[in-house]
Protein backbone atom coordinates (compact mmCIF):
# COMPACT_ATOMS: atom_id res chain seq x y z
CA UNK A 1 0.00 0.00 0.00
CA UNK A 2 1.23 3.83 -1.00
CA UNK A 3 0.65 6.53 1.25
CA UNK A 4 -0.03 10.08 0.00
CA UNK A 5 2.90 12.16 2.16
CA UNK A 6 0.16 14.69 3.25
CA UNK A 7 -2.13 11.51 5.40
CA UNK A 8 1.85 10.16 6.32
CA UNK A 9 1.83 14.16 8.02
CA UNK A 10 -1.50 14.13 9.01
CA UNK A 11 -1.17 10.67 11.05
CA UNK A 12 1.97 11.60 12.65
CA UNK A 13 0.68 14.92 14.14
CA UNK A 14 -2.96 13.30 15.24
CA UNK A 15 -0.68 10.80 16.91
CA UNK A 16 1.70 13.00 18.71
CA UNK A 17 -1.07 15.42 19.39
CA UNK A 18 -2.51 12.15 21.39
CA UNK A 19 -0.04 11.40 22.94
CA UNK A 20 0.98 15.08 24.32
CA UNK A 21 -2.35 15.79 25.32
CA UNK A 22 -2.38 16.54 28.94
CA UNK A 23 -4.97 16.25 31.37
CA UNK A 24 -5.86 17.91 34.61
CA UNK A 25 -8.54 18.63 37.07
CA UNK A 26 -10.09 19.03 40.68
CA UNK A 27 -11.38 15.01 42.57
CA UNK A 28 -13.47 15.95 45.32
CA UNK A 29 -13.88 13.71 48.30
CA UNK A 30 -17.01 14.11 50.14
CA UNK A 31 -19.29 12.40 52.17
CA UNK A 32 -20.06 12.43 55.53
CA UNK A 33 -17.87 11.53 58.66
CA UNK A 34 -15.93 8.19 59.44
CA UNK A 35 -16.57 6.61 56.12
CA UNK A 36 -12.79 6.82 55.00
CA UNK A 37 -12.75 9.91 53.14
CA UNK A 38 -9.23 10.77 54.75
CA UNK A 39 -7.91 6.87 54.22
CA UNK A 40 -8.76 6.96 50.36
CA UNK A 41 -7.05 10.65 49.84
CA UNK A 42 -3.80 9.14 51.54
CA UNK A 43 -4.11 6.23 49.48
CA UNK A 44 -4.34 8.09 46.17
CA UNK A 45 -2.18 10.50 47.04
CA UNK A 46 0.72 8.52 48.09
CA UNK A 47 1.10 10.24 51.21
CA UNK A 48 0.02 10.91 54.52
CA UNK A 49 -1.42 14.08 54.25
CA UNK A 50 -4.58 14.28 56.27
CA UNK A 51 -4.80 12.92 59.87
CA UNK A 52 -7.06 9.46 60.33
CA UNK A 53 -8.65 8.92 63.63
CA UNK A 54 -11.98 6.79 64.30
CA UNK A 55 -13.60 9.84 65.79
CA UNK A 56 -15.95 11.88 63.77
CA UNK A 57 -14.94 15.08 62.75
CA UNK A 58 -11.39 14.58 62.59
CA UNK A 59 -10.89 16.45 59.26
CA UNK A 60 -11.89 20.29 59.98
CA UNK A 61 -9.91 21.81 56.50
CA UNK A 62 -9.78 21.00 53.15
CA UNK A 63 -6.96 19.71 52.26
CA UNK A 64 -5.50 19.38 49.23
CA UNK A 65 -2.82 16.84 47.63
CA UNK A 66 -1.91 17.10 44.02
CA UNK A 67 -0.32 14.16 41.84
CA UNK A 68 1.35 15.01 39.16
CA UNK A 69 2.93 12.16 36.35
CA UNK A 70 4.22 12.81 32.93
CA UNK A 71 0.36 12.78 31.26
CA UNK A 72 -1.99 13.77 34.20
CA UNK A 73 -2.44 16.24 37.20
CA UNK A 74 -4.21 15.25 39.97
CA UNK A 75 -5.89 17.87 42.69
CA UNK A 76 -7.50 15.59 45.00
CA UNK A 77 -9.19 17.89 48.07
CA UNK A 78 -9.96 15.80 51.43
CA UNK A 79 -12.64 17.53 53.08
CA UNK A 80 -15.03 17.70 56.67
CA UNK A 81 -17.59 15.21 56.66
CA UNK A 82 -20.87 16.69 56.17
CA UNK A 83 -23.00 17.51 59.24
CA UNK A 84 -25.92 19.54 60.02
CA UNK A 85 -23.70 22.62 62.12
CA UNK A 86 -24.83 23.56 65.90
CA UNK A 87 -21.60 26.10 65.65
CA UNK A 88 -19.46 28.44 63.51
CA UNK A 89 -16.99 26.11 63.42
CA UNK A 90 -19.07 23.63 61.90
CA UNK A 91 -20.22 26.13 60.15
CA UNK A 92 -17.06 26.17 58.47
CA UNK A 93 -16.49 22.83 58.02
CA UNK A 94 -19.58 22.59 56.21
CA UNK A 95 -18.76 25.40 53.92
CA UNK A 96 -15.62 23.15 52.90
CA UNK A 97 -17.74 20.73 51.90
CA UNK A 98 -19.95 22.69 49.77
CA UNK A 99 -17.55 24.29 48.13
CA UNK A 100 -16.08 21.02 46.98
CA UNK A 101 -18.85 20.47 45.14
CA UNK A 102 -18.69 23.99 42.95
CA UNK A 103 -15.16 23.99 41.88
CA UNK A 104 -15.19 19.92 40.89
CA UNK A 105 -14.59 18.19 37.60
CA UNK A 106 -15.28 15.02 39.13
CA UNK A 107 -16.89 13.67 42.70
CA UNK A 108 -15.93 11.28 44.75
CA UNK A 109 -18.34 10.72 46.95
CA UNK A 110 -17.39 8.06 49.62
CA UNK A 111 -19.81 6.01 52.06
CA UNK A 112 -19.69 2.62 53.65
CA UNK A 113 -21.46 -0.92 54.33
CA UNK A 114 -22.94 0.50 57.68
CA UNK A 115 -23.78 4.47 57.54
CA UNK A 116 -27.77 5.17 56.74
CA UNK A 117 -28.06 6.01 53.04
CA UNK A 118 -30.22 8.82 53.64
CA UNK A 119 -27.96 10.70 56.18
CA UNK A 120 -27.66 14.50 55.57
CA UNK A 121 -29.98 13.83 52.51
CA UNK A 122 -29.46 17.36 51.82
CA UNK A 123 -26.27 16.90 50.52
CA UNK A 124 -27.48 14.26 48.62
CA UNK A 125 -29.73 16.33 47.03
CA UNK A 126 -26.97 18.82 45.96
CA UNK A 127 -25.01 16.21 43.97
CA UNK A 128 -27.66 15.17 42.45
CA UNK A 129 -27.69 19.03 40.54
CA UNK A 130 -24.47 18.53 39.24
CA UNK A 131 -23.29 17.95 35.83
CA UNK A 132 -19.49 16.28 36.55
CA UNK A 133 -18.81 12.74 36.52
CA UNK A 134 -20.02 11.54 40.03
CA UNK A 135 -18.09 8.13 41.22
CA UNK A 136 -19.82 6.82 44.56
CA UNK A 137 -17.03 4.60 46.46
CA UNK A 138 -18.41 1.82 48.61
CA UNK A 139 -15.90 1.56 51.16
CA UNK A 140 -15.49 -1.05 53.99
CA UNK A 141 -17.11 -3.81 51.90
CA UNK A 142 -14.38 -6.11 53.83
CA UNK A 143 -17.44 -5.90 56.75
CA UNK A 144 -20.51 -7.21 54.98
CA UNK A 145 -20.98 -10.40 52.61
CA UNK A 146 -20.91 -9.83 48.59
CA UNK A 147 -25.03 -9.97 48.57
CA UNK A 148 -25.30 -7.15 51.22
CA UNK A 149 -22.47 -5.27 49.14
CA UNK A 150 -24.62 -5.67 45.81
CA UNK A 151 -28.22 -4.66 47.38
CA UNK A 152 -26.39 -1.47 48.92
CA UNK A 153 -24.87 -0.42 45.75
CA UNK A 154 -28.12 -0.91 43.93
CA UNK A 155 -29.84 1.34 46.36
CA UNK A 156 -27.18 3.94 45.93
CA UNK A 157 -27.63 3.72 42.27
CA UNK A 158 -31.00 4.81 42.73
CA UNK A 159 -30.16 7.62 45.10
CA UNK A 160 -27.75 9.17 42.99
CA UNK A 161 -28.50 7.72 39.24
CA UNK A 162 -26.19 10.12 37.41
CA UNK A 163 -23.19 8.51 39.38
CA UNK A 164 -21.28 5.30 39.10
CA UNK A 165 -20.88 2.93 41.94
CA UNK A 166 -17.87 1.01 43.18
CA UNK A 167 -17.17 -1.16 45.87
CA UNK A 168 -13.90 -0.76 47.26
CA UNK A 169 -12.02 -1.31 50.91
CA UNK A 170 -9.78 1.98 51.26
CA UNK A 171 -8.34 -0.39 54.24
CA UNK A 172 -6.99 -2.60 52.45
CA UNK A 173 -6.07 -0.64 49.52
CA UNK A 174 -9.18 -2.96 47.51
CA UNK A 175 -9.67 -2.10 44.25
CA UNK A 176 -8.10 1.64 44.69
CA UNK A 177 -6.03 0.72 41.87
CA UNK A 178 -9.11 0.45 39.48
CA UNK A 179 -10.27 4.14 40.66
CA UNK A 180 -7.42 5.65 40.20
CA UNK A 181 -7.13 4.44 36.36
CA UNK A 182 -11.15 5.92 36.22
CA UNK A 183 -10.25 8.75 37.76
CA UNK A 184 -7.13 9.23 35.19
CA UNK A 185 -10.33 8.33 32.15
CA UNK A 186 -12.58 10.77 33.14
CA UNK A 187 -9.93 13.90 34.12
CA UNK A 188 -10.52 16.43 31.20
CA UNK A 189 -7.60 17.59 29.14
CA UNK A 190 -6.13 20.90 30.75
CA UNK A 191 -2.60 22.25 30.93
CA UNK A 192 -1.36 21.58 34.99
CA UNK A 193 -2.80 23.62 37.76
CA UNK A 194 0.41 23.41 39.99
CA UNK A 195 4.40 23.10 39.57
CA UNK A 196 5.48 19.20 39.08
CA UNK A 197 6.57 18.83 42.62
CA UNK A 198 3.90 20.79 44.24
CA UNK A 199 1.80 17.85 46.61
CA UNK A 200 -0.03 20.12 48.73
CA UNK A 201 -2.07 23.74 49.34
CA UNK A 202 -1.08 23.48 52.76
CA UNK A 203 1.76 25.02 54.64
CA UNK A 204 4.13 22.99 57.09
CA UNK A 205 2.93 24.98 60.08
CA UNK A 206 -0.64 23.19 59.46
CA UNK A 207 0.62 19.85 59.35
CA UNK A 208 2.26 20.08 62.90
CA UNK A 209 -1.04 21.40 63.71
CA UNK A 210 -2.88 18.80 62.58
CA UNK A 211 0.21 16.07 64.19
CA UNK A 212 -0.56 17.51 67.57
CA UNK A 213 -4.19 17.15 67.33
CA UNK A 214 -4.20 13.97 65.85
CA UNK A 215 -2.66 12.81 69.16
CA UNK A 216 -4.97 14.33 71.43
CA UNK A 217 -7.68 13.12 68.97
CA UNK A 218 -6.22 9.00 70.14
CA UNK A 219 -5.21 9.89 73.80
CA UNK A 220 -8.34 11.52 74.76
CA UNK A 221 -12.09 10.50 74.92
CA UNK A 222 -15.25 12.24 75.22
CA UNK A 223 -15.64 16.41 75.02
CA UNK A 224 -11.26 16.79 74.94
CA UNK A 225 -10.65 16.40 71.41
CA UNK A 226 -13.70 18.32 69.73
CA UNK A 227 -12.86 21.22 72.14
CA UNK A 228 -9.34 21.13 71.22
CA UNK A 229 -7.47 23.92 68.92
CA UNK A 230 -3.98 23.62 68.25
CA UNK A 231 -1.81 27.04 66.83
CA UNK A 232 1.59 26.76 65.88
CA UNK A 233 3.16 30.10 67.30
CA UNK A 234 7.03 29.43 66.70
CA UNK A 235 8.79 27.33 63.29
CA UNK A 236 12.11 27.92 63.34
CA UNK A 237 14.37 25.77 60.90
CA UNK A 238 18.19 25.01 61.63
CA UNK A 239 20.55 22.72 59.87
CA UNK A 240 19.70 19.44 61.94
CA UNK A 241 16.58 20.23 64.22
CA UNK A 242 13.28 22.32 63.88
CA UNK A 243 12.26 24.33 66.99
CA UNK A 244 8.48 24.40 67.19
CA UNK A 245 6.38 26.28 69.68
CA UNK A 246 2.62 25.49 70.00
CA UNK A 247 -0.65 26.26 71.84
CA UNK A 248 -3.41 23.81 72.69
CA UNK A 249 -6.39 25.78 73.36
CA UNK A 250 -9.50 24.28 74.92
CA UNK A 251 -13.14 25.79 76.04
CA UNK A 252 -12.84 24.93 79.78
CA UNK A 253 -10.43 25.03 82.96
CA UNK A 254 -11.74 21.37 83.72
CA UNK A 255 -10.41 20.68 80.48
CA UNK A 256 -6.84 21.80 80.79
CA UNK A 257 -5.84 19.97 83.56
CA UNK A 258 -7.27 16.36 81.91
CA UNK A 259 -5.33 17.34 79.23
CA UNK A 260 -2.27 18.07 80.94
CA UNK A 261 -2.63 15.07 83.51
CA UNK A 262 -0.94 14.29 86.84
CA UNK A 263 2.43 15.75 86.57
CA UNK A 264 1.95 16.85 83.09
CA UNK A 265 2.35 13.03 81.81
CA UNK A 266 -0.64 13.22 79.97
CA UNK A 267 0.54 16.15 77.97
CA UNK A 268 4.29 14.66 78.10
CA UNK A 269 2.43 11.43 75.82
CA UNK A 270 1.13 13.28 73.28
CA UNK A 271 4.16 15.36 72.88
CA UNK A 272 6.44 12.20 72.81
CA UNK A 273 4.04 10.97 69.95
CA UNK A 274 3.84 13.97 68.12
CA UNK A 275 7.47 14.50 67.75
CA UNK A 276 8.59 11.42 66.54
CA UNK A 277 5.79 11.44 64.19
CA UNK A 278 6.86 14.87 62.84
CA UNK A 279 10.74 13.70 62.99
CA UNK A 280 9.43 11.18 60.40
CA UNK A 281 7.26 13.87 58.18
CA UNK A 282 10.18 16.26 58.31
CA UNK A 283 13.17 14.11 58.14
CA UNK A 284 14.91 16.13 61.09
CA UNK A 285 15.49 16.28 64.98
CA UNK A 286 12.00 17.86 66.33
CA UNK A 287 12.09 20.37 69.41
CA UNK A 288 8.93 20.49 70.57
CA UNK A 289 6.92 22.75 73.08
CA UNK A 290 3.35 22.65 73.91
CA UNK A 291 1.36 24.92 76.34
CA UNK A 292 -2.61 24.67 77.33
CA UNK A 293 -4.41 27.61 77.36
CA UNK A 294 -8.43 28.20 77.43
CA UNK A 295 -10.30 30.23 75.25
CA UNK A 296 -14.04 30.13 76.03
CA UNK A 297 -16.01 29.71 73.28
CA UNK A 298 -13.20 29.63 70.74
CA UNK A 299 -15.48 27.62 68.39
CA UNK A 300 -18.51 30.15 67.92
CA UNK A 301 -15.57 33.03 67.85
CA UNK A 302 -15.49 34.38 64.32
CA UNK A 303 -11.93 35.88 64.61
CA UNK A 304 -10.49 33.23 66.53
CA UNK A 305 -11.43 30.96 64.05
CA UNK A 306 -10.33 33.16 61.17
CA UNK A 307 -7.01 33.38 63.59
CA UNK A 308 -7.00 29.81 63.01
CA UNK A 309 -7.55 29.49 59.31
CA UNK A 310 -10.74 28.53 59.41
CA UNK A 311 -13.17 30.60 55.89
CA UNK A 312 -16.77 31.73 57.33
Amino acid sequence: MVWNYDVKIIIIFVANFIKMAFKSGFVNIVGNPNVGKSTLMNILVGERLSIITSKSQTTRHRIMGVVTTDDYQIVYSDTPGVLKPVYKLQESMLKYSESALEDADIILYITDVLETKTKNKFFIDMVNKLAVPIIILLNKIDLADQTTVETIMSEWKSLIPTAEVHAVSALHKFNTENILNRIVELLPENPPYFEKDRLTDKSERFFVSEIVREKILTNYSKEIPYSVQVEVESFKEEDDIIRIGTVIYVIRESQKGILIGKGGTALKRVGSEARKELEAFFGKKIYLEMFVKVSKDWRNNENRLKNFGYDL
